[in-house]
C-alpha cells in the first residue's frame, strides 16, 4: 500500500481522471451499431463504420508519437480531445449509414489515437520515475474501468434519452477530460541534450532486433483477440450459459495485479517479467482448451486476467526502455499500434483456424504460437538496462543482448 501512496499526487490523479473520462467517452460508442441498424445497412457496412475508428488510431499513432516527444504532452493531448469535442456533436446529424458516419468515425479515431497516447505519456511523466511500469498498469486500470462502465452507462442513457442523449453524454465526458488535462501541470519528459530524428533511433538496432521488438506486441494482441472475441461462442458450445462472469474474473484479476504487483518489472527487469507473463497467457490458452465445467471456465478467466495484468505494464515499458525514455511518445504509439494490429489480424486468422479445427484446437494453436515466440524473444530480443540502474549504465542480464539507453 505504501507504493500506491506514491501516486497520490494531485497532478497525476488529475491526468489519470482525464484519461478515464476520455476512455469513458469513446467507450459509449460501443453500442453505436444499434443506432445504425435503423438504416438497415449490411453487416459489412456496420463493420466498416465501427472499424475505421480503430484503423485510423493505428495509422496515426506512429506519426504523432514523435510529435509527443518534441512538443508538450498536454498540448498534444488537449488537441486530440479538442478534435473529438468538435466531431462528436456532429453525430446528431447522421441520418443514414453512408459516407458521413464513416468520415465522422475516421476523425474520432484520429482524435482518439492522438489524445490517448499523449494522455498516457502525461500520466507516466507525473508518476515517480522509478515506478514507470506501475504507473502504466494503473493507467491501464483506468481504461479497463472505463471500458467496463461505458457500455452499461450507454445502454441506460439510450433507454432514457435516446441516442441524442448518448452523443451529449459523450460530449460532456470529453469536456470533463479536457478540464482535467488543463488543470494538470505540464509533465516533464526526461531531459535529453538533443532530439535526434526518428530514423537515428532505428539505426541502433539490427533488422532482427527490430523484428523481435515489434512482433511480440502483435502476437500478444492476436492471442488476446482469440480469447476475447471467441469466448462467448466457445462458452455456448460447452453449455456455459453466461460469459459475463468470465470477463468479471478476467478484469478483476488484471486490475488487482496492476495495483498490487504492477511494479514487479520496475524491480526485477522487463524481460524477467515478460517471459512468465506470456507463459501464463500461453498456459491459459491450454486451460481454455481443457475446460469442461463452469468453475474451470471461471478459473481460466482469472488466470488470463492475471497474465494480462502482468504483461501490459512490462511489455509497454520494455518498448520505452529499449527506444529510450526520451522517446516515450514514439515507443507508446508504436506499442499500442502493434498491439491493435495484432488484435485486428488475429481475429480473422483465429476465426479461420476455429472453422477448420474447432475452438479447443484454436486455443491450443494460439497458446503454442505465443509460447514459441516468447522463448525466441527472451533469448534474442535486446535487453534494456535494468530500471534500477542510473541512466547511461548498461547491465548485461542473464539472457538476450543488452542495449544502451537512448541517445
Amino acid at each position: 500500500m505504501n507504493d500506491l501512496r506514491m501516486f497520490a499526487n494531485r497532478h497525476f490523479l488529475l491526468a489519470l481522471l482525464g484519461y478515464f473520462f476520455l476512455f469513458l467517452s469513446v467507450s459509449l460508442f460501443f453500442i453505436y451499431p444499434i443506432f445504425l441498424k435503423q438504416f438497415q445497412p449490411s453487416q459489412s457496412r456496420i463493420g466498416l463504420i465501427m472499424g475505421i475508428h480503430s484503423f485510423m488510431a493505428i495509422f496515426v499513432r506512429p506519426f504523432f508519437g514523435r510529435l509527443i516527444d518534441v512538443r508538450p504532452r498536454r498540448e498534444i493531448s488537449f488537441a486530440g480531445i479538442g478534435l473529438l469535442l468538435a466531431i462528436v456533436p456532429l453525430f446528431h446529424f447522421v441520418n443514414d449509414a453512408g459516407a458521413f458516419p464513416v468520415a465522422l468515425r475516421a476523425l474520432t479515431g484520429l482524435g482518439w489515437g492522438v489524445s490517448m497516447t499523449a494522455s498516457i505519456a502525461m500520466c507516466s511523466d507525473l508518476a515517480p520515475v522509478e515506478k514507470l511500469a506501475h504507473s502504466m498498469g494503473i493507467v491501464g486500470v483506468a481504461g479497463l474501468i472505463g471500458s467496463a462502465i461505458g457500455p452499461i452507462f450507454a445502454e441506460e442513457v439510450v433507454r432514457r434519452f435516446g441516442f441524442h442523449g448518448l452523443f451529449w453524454a459523450s460530449t460532456v465526458f470529453l469536456a470533463a477530460s479536457a478540464a482535467c488535462i488543463l488543470a494538470t501541470k505540464e509533465s516533464a519528459p526526461p531531459v535529453c541534450p538533443e532530439k535526434r530524428p526518428a530514423r537515428d533511433i532505428w539505426r541502433r538496432f539490427s533488422v532482427l532486433s527490430l523484428v523481435l521488438i515489434g512482433t511480440l506486441p502483435v502476437f500478444h494482441g492476436a492471442v488476446r483477440s482469440a480469447v476475447v472475441y471467441f469466448i462467448a461462442v466457445f462458452a455456448n458450445s460447452i453449455s456455459v450459459a453466461r460469459v459475463g462472469p468470465f470477463f468479471a474474473m478476467f478484469s478483476g484479476a488484471a486490475i488487482l495485479t496492476r495495483f498490487f504487483i504492477g511494479d514487479i518489472s520496475d524491480r526485477y527487469g522487463r524481460k524477467q517479467v515478460i517471459f512468465p507473463a506470456a507463459l501464463i497467457i500461453s498456459l491459459n490458452c491450454l486451460l481454455l482448451a481443457l475446460v469442461r465445467s463452469p468453475g474451470m471456465f471461471l478459473v481460466s478467466g482469472f488466470v488470463g486476467g492475471f497474465g494480462q495484468g502482468l504483461i501490459f505494464p512490462a511489455l509497454s515499458t520494455y518498448m520505452i526502455d529499449v527506444l529510450g525514455r526520451e522517446n516515450k511518445g514514439l515507443a507508446l504509439s508504436l506499442y499500442l499500434s502493434l498491439f491493435d494490429l495484432g488484435m485486428g489480424l488475429g481475429s480473422p486468422f483465429f476465426g479461420w483456424v476455429s472453422d477448420l479445427a474447432g475452438h479447443r484446437n484454436m486455443y491450443l494453436i494460439a497458446g503454442g504460437f505465443l509460447f514459441v515466440f516468447n522463448i525466441i524473444f527472451t533469448l534474442r530480443a535486446p535487453t534494456p538496462p535494468r530500471p534500477d540502474r542510473a541512466a547511461g549504465v548498461t547491465l548485461r542480464e542473464p539472457f538476450g543482448p543488452s542495449v544502451e539507453p537512448g541517445p
